[in-house]
């Protein structure tokens, strides 16, 4: 079954914005939270199947937190700076969710690239073409 909602929370709103846009073709709704602490109870309220998460903000401890609380939840983590500690214990956690590929997006400034959060849309397409159903 295909998830049908996806709750999004990014700090700079200028890349919520952006994965959004690239997002809503991919799913029917997409849920945007302002805040970390929002995350959770938008997540129930709206029931979505997928979480879009700012690590930087958010840290490892969130990623286990709704590992816990949403067991069935597909949580796909973002990060802009390489900072090698978050990306190793997060990715830590995501595998442990045996039934579940986990999925870190870095999302960063390349120089030359014109409009590179643009590119997540290629990036989600390729994804979508991947899946065997």
């Amino acid at each position: 079954m295909e998830p049908h909602s996806i709750v999004l929370y990014q700090k700079d709103p200028g890349t919520a914005h952006a994965l959004a846009v690239g997002l809503s073709q991919h799913f029917e709704t997409v849920y945007l939270a302002n805040t970390c602490q929002e995350v959770r109870p938008t997540i129930a309220r709206h029931r979505a199947e997928v979480v879009v998460l700012d690590l930087e903000t958010s840290g490892p401890d969130e990623v286990q937190r709704l590992h816990h609380e949403f067991p069935r939840l597909c949580i796909v983590g973002t990060h802009r700076l390489a900072d090698d500690q978050l990306w190793t214990e997060t990715m830590s956690l995501l595998r442990s969710r045996g039934e579940q590929f986990p999925l870190l997006l870095e999302l960063r400034e390349v120089d030359g690239m014109e409009h590179s959060l643009d590119r997540v849309n290629e990036v989600f397409d390729r994804l979508e073409s991947l899946r065997g159903d």
